[in-house]
């Protein structure tokens, strides 16, 4: 028999990882092998990407918005040696859609941020969706094409800009950001609603992945150092955020918000999820059978 962690251990394991605690503080914490934190973190990302593709589907959506955030795995793009870097190691960009009205995070996708990944990702948006929407972004050029493709004219679209000043100076200022002196909204297809044109909760739903997720924040050692188990952490992560915790503006869930369902899951229905792909163990086809000379045993 497989030797297998109890439920409350890793959902323990699970709980802790979406709230930013390391690989290692976890192996520590909890008493198990870092190996074993990370195989629960990829059966975890495999069982949440299965059941985000299957369940976050016609939904009826009017107001969405859409996002890059970057983060890089094994190395900075500039600081990488293209001879010795592993596949998808440098920048990486996580494309978010948020749903306006229920919070809930619509698809994500995982690398460049080029037309091609724009293409992908507005793709699937599109598939998920029954009905025409309201649909902001900024003003990634990617985007253009990528939303033609994907909605041709059935769909009310417009660019949000922001303006900033001048870039700070001086040791103190080193990583601070420039003052935003004034947006420009674009209308692109269709006739969006002006005053519904923004890109404020999506982009302050990057600041709640900043904070969950340690591999986002910045000036850490705590970046991914394998594309693989980024994405496993950002399976995780979605579906949790989507149907295990409480908006606090909402009172509810997102997937309950968005109709997606009843009932406000937890860590242990998660757990479930990976029990639910694991290979179920069978008796063996054949035995082999004992002669009549040969002792009981």
């Amino acid at each position: 028999m497989a030797n297998v962690l109890p439920i409350a251990k890793r959902v323990q394991i699970l709980a802790m990882l979406v709230e930013g605690s390391s690989m290692r503080s976890i192996s520590r914490v909890v008493g198990v092998s870092i190996n074993t934190v990370t195989k629960l973190l990829v059966e975890a990302g495999e069982a949440c990407l299965e059941f985000h593709d299957e369940k976050v589907v016609g939904l009826n959506s009017t107001r969405i918005q859409c996002d890059e955030i970057w983060s890089f795995c094994y190395s900075k793009e500039k600081n990488a040696d293209a001879a010795t870097m592993p596949d998808f190691a440098g920048d990486v960009w996580t494309w978010t859609s948020l749903d306006a009205d229920s919070k809930l995070i619509c698809n994500w996708f995982v690398g460049g941020r080029d037309a091609d990944f724009a293409n992908h990702f507005m793709s699937d948006l599109a598939a998920r969706l029954n009905n025409r929407v309201q649909l902001t972004t900024d003003g990634h050029k990617a985007y253009l094409n990528a939303i033609d493709n994907a909605f041709e004219n059935d769909i009310d679209y417009a660019q949000l800009v922001k303006l900033y000043g001048n870039q700070p100076t001086g040791k103190t200022t080193r990583y601070s950001l420039a003052e935003c002196t004034g947006i420009k909204k674009t209308v692109r297809t269709g006739k969006p609603d002006e005053k519904h044109v923004s890109t404020s909760y999506v982009e302050r739903h990057n600041l709640t992945m900043r904070m969950s997720m340690h591999r986002f924040t910045r000036l850490t050692n705590a970046f991914s150092k394998k594309f693989d188990n980024h994405c496993h952490a950002l399976a995780l992560y979605f579906v949790h955020y989507n149907f295990c915790r409480i908006h606090k503006s909402l009172k509810v869930s997102p997937a309950m918000a968005a109709g997606l369902t009843d009932t406000l899951r937890d860590m242990e229905w998660i757990v479930g999820l990976i029990d639910e792909r694991a290979p179920k163990p069978n008796r063996p086809k054949t035995y082999k059978k004992r002669s009549k000379d040969q002792p009981g045993q």
